[in-house]
């Protein structure tokens, strides 16, 4: 079997949605080698073309499009809800404030950038932005992942990265369309029928996962693979792996191109994902 190199983040939506990979609930063409590590650091393997298949924020996607292609699945939007800048109650910030976010290609760092061109930025892992604004090292913070369901009583919300992106929604495109957050890419230089089965294969792992989601989540949490109790487990993966997770729909592919202009890219979505029609007419 031919090994492909996968890397995700060690966040509850990518475990649950590689699980059935893991577990042997799907067969498979592939030896998978997978890797867990946090988003900026596999934005940073997307850039130096580490993996053969790679989590990336959607962000990031404009700057690799010539080494990799998007894949249609395994992504994770935000509909009325995303990245949240806390700081502690009753904190003015003023223009220049410091702010603690969780990696240079992230799309709430993009998005942050846009809203408030002034702040002071300081990258760190997003596990340890909490306690950043806590112990105020920072005035501010931008939480993702699971940090947005449970957060210290002594802080709160200023601003939403929903509300910015919506703001540029109905700038450009006169509605809300979903918040792109994150997604797989695939390296173009992999065989392309072989790429297509990856994806394939990958789509089937996670419409699996969805249609098992409470057995799945059983496991999980009884091997102690993620990070959140069951109740959380259950509202996170409601967010960010749910059916639209399974394959991108049409106002998905609208809300990455809109997310690639506002990084000042010409990359377009359709344009850059596998070609499916190849491989019907390599066995018509």
């Amino acid at each position: 079997m031919k090994k492909i190199s996968l890397a995700h983040s060690p966040d509850a939506d990518d475990i649950f949605m590689y699980a059935a990979i893991k577990y042997g609930w799907i067969s498979s063409d592939f030896k998978y080698e997978n890797d867990a590590k946090d988003i900026q650091s596999l934005n940073q393997d997307a850039i130096n073309n580490i993996y053969d298949v790679c989590a990336i924020s959607f962000a990031l996607y404009p700057k690799i499009a010539s080494e990799y292609a998007l894949l249609r699945t395994a992504t994770s939007f935000g509909n009325g809800y995303g990245p949240k800048l806390i700081c502690l109650k009753n904190k003015q910030l003023k223009e220049n404030f410091s702010v603690a976010l969780s990696g240079e290609h992230t799309t709430n760092a993009l998005l942050f950038r846009l809203a408030y061109p002034k702040a002071k930025i300081v990258y760190m892992n997003f596990l340890d932005i909490e306690n950043a604004v806590l112990e105020q090292k920072v005035d501010a913070g931008v939480l993702i992942h699971e940090s947005i369901l449970n957060y210290d009583e002594s802080l709160e919300v200023k601003k939403e990265i929903w509300d910015i992106w919506c703001e540029y929604c109905l700038k450009y495109e006169k509605e809300i369309l979903p918040l792109p957050l994150g997604g797989m890419a695939i390296r173009r230089s992999l065989v392309l029928l072989d790429a297509i089965k990856i994806e394939k294969e990958l789509m089937q792992a996670v419409k699996v996962a969805t249609q098992n989601k409470k057995s799945l989540s059983a496991i999980l949490l009884s091997k102690n693979e993620v990070r959140v109790n069951e109740k959380d487990l259950e509202k996170y993966l409601s967010l960010y792996a749910n059916d639209d997770s399974i394959c991108l729909n049409d106002k998905q592919k609208r809300a990455l191109d809109l997310l690639f202009k506002l990084a000042n890219s010409n990359v377009k979505c359709e344009e850059n994902l596998l070609p499916l029609e190849y491989e019907e007419l390599r066995n018509s």
